[in-house]
């Protein structure tokens, strides 16, 4: 019995010592390349969908920041209290899908509240907000990579959307 444990042991002292081969990756024609070409006709066709979008709703004026977000503020209150990184905000919102489907809206839960900068929130929302005081309204324009992406909010938003805000800042503490 002690051979048997002996052999055991010795069998997997020489086993475990060795070095584990890399396991191989398998490109399927997937590269950096690829990846970059990919996000960059998705941004050009979501510009175009924007563009059209804008073209149909001539009441919005929107002004275009440089990482795609489109905003226009409709009632400015003309505070001077602005959101700060690391301040909580609390918004109204109203978020629908261009084509006018209504996601979310603020009256289904209370106030939206979140940190700035320092949350999961769409990024987007996080610059707008900033550019924002206390009781102004705005509209926004999210292009999916400021607002849920790839893959959508698994609910209500799909992939790729891109999401159009009507939001109010109601408070900053």
């Amino acid at each position: 019995m002690k051979n048997v444990v002996a052999i055991f042991a010795l069998l997997f002292v020489l086993t475990s010592c060795r070095e584990k081969e890399p396991i191989p990756i398998k490109n399927n024609g997937w590269s950096k390349e690829r990846s970059v070409d990919f996000n960059q006709e998705i941004n050009e066709r979501e510009a175009i969908q924007i563009a059209l979008f804008l073209d149909h709703h001539t009441e919005y004026k929107m002004t275009q920041t440089e990482t795609g977000l489109r905003y226009m503020i409709y009632k400015d209150s003309t505070g001077n209290i602005k959101p700060a990184i690391g301040q909580q905000v609390y918004l109204s919102l109203k978020i629908s899908l261009l084509d006018g489907t209504q996601c979310y809206t603020s009256e289904e839960f209370e106030d939206e509240v979140f940190v700035v900068d320092k949350s999961d929130k769409e990024s987007g929302l996080n610059e707008a907000v900033k550019l924002l005081s206390v009781g102004d309204k705005a509209k926004l324009i999210l292009p999916s990579h400021l607002a849920h992406g790839l893959l959508g909010d698994l609910d209500k938003i799909p992939p790729q959307s891109i999401l159009l805000i009507d939001v109010q800042l109601n408070n900053v503490k």
